[in-house]
């Protein structure tokens, strides 16, 4: 079945794609009242985050556009120490799409929020005219505890600069995609809830995380930087780089200090958690090539060290970062 205008329009067209494509696959108490808002069980301090998903192609080697967009929306969560809890999903649907395509996108984004024990609560969908194209808009809710306080203006001198496994795969995956180049190279996109939770419960003293996405691990530690009047100096050798990925990026002339993840982050700790945190991490799924990579000095911007000895400053991502990974 192609989607078209009238499965938009908010009548019986619209009601049998709810019923045979989203409910089916999120089916949930709560959703399934079918109400205008949903009434949740809430917390003292709770994270929003909201997002927009307009990847092309929709399906990619490790993924597709439906778990991205619960891994990116679930992963900003995470990052300030929150518990994922909800998650919204509103679909724009351009005419001509094809159902059973848009099936599979949220069969995997059911199964993604069901890893990531996420619940769907309420959700909308448009119609558009257009060439068949799917794009996905979320909002996400989290609980956090009131001692926790993770955010970018606690890095302090000394700290350990650590990430969670090898850098730029989601990129090099959507551009061989999008390039018609054939490889091995398979997405990460992944929700980071057991290593977040796992640090959070041994008491790890979490300065600060990130995720790096879009502008790459040179971006994220440039706006840390910039948060914290300090200076990042991390050591080229130490930054975890898988090897097709790192071929791939000669070829293409890419940098991999700015090619995009979205299923890493990184953590700043105290050098005294630093190697229990990457144990913590390494023993979590998805993090087995935990490294640290740096240090927190005194000064200002990001600084990479080359494996001759040299000293390279580190800007953040300038123009569009090309393709669109998310």
């Amino acid at each position: 079945m192609k989607i078209t205008l009238a499965h938009g329009s908010g009548g019986k067209s619209t009601s049998e794609l709810i019923d045979k494509v989203f409910a089916r696959h999120f089916s949930n108490p709560i959703l399934n009242m079918m109400e205008d808002s949903a009434v949740v069980d809430g917390s003292s301090k709770i994270a929003v985050t909201t997002d927009s998903f307009v990847v092309t192609p929709v399906i990619f080697k490790g993924g597709d556009i439906g778990r991205l967009s619960v891994c990116g929306t679930v992963n900003d969560l995470l990052m300030r120490g929150a518990k994922p809890k909800y998650i919204t999903s509103a679909f724009i649907i351009e005419e001509g799409a094809d159902s059973e395509l848009l099936e599979e996108i949220v069969k995997s984004m059911a199964e993604t929020a069901k890893e990531a024990d996420v619940t769907v609560i309420c959700g909308d969908t448009k119609v558009i005219e257009g060439s068949g194209g799917i794009y996905i808009n979320t909002t996400g809710v989290g609980f956090v505890k009131e001692s926790t306080d993770i955010v970018s203006t606690n890095l302090r001198t000394g700290d350990a600069v650590i990430i969670s496994g090898n850098t730029g795969d989601h990129h090099a995956a959507i551009l061989s995609a999008r390039m018609g180049i054939e490889n091995n190279i398979k997405s990460d996109n992944a929700p980071l809830v057991e290593m977040v939770d796992k640090m959070l419960k041994a008491g790890i003293e979490l300065h600060c995380m990130r995720d790096v996405t879009r502008g790459g691990l040179g971006t994220v530690l440039n706006e840390l930087a910039k948060a914290s009047h300090v200076n990042i100096e991390i050591k080229e050798e130490s930054i975890p780089v898988d090897s097709e990925v790192k071929a791939f990026a000669k070829i293409l002339g890419l940098d991999i200090m700015h090619m995009g993840n979205e299923g890493k982050l990184v953590a700043v700790v105290p050098e005294k958690d630093a190697e229990k945190a990457v144990e913590i991490i390494r023993g979590s799924k998805y993090g087995e090539n935990a490294q640290i990579i740096g240090t927190v000095k005194n000064g200002e911007g990001v600084d990479l060290i080359t494996p001759i000895g040299g000293k390279r400053r580190v800007n953040v991502l300038y123009g569009e970062g090309l393709p669109r990974i998310c």
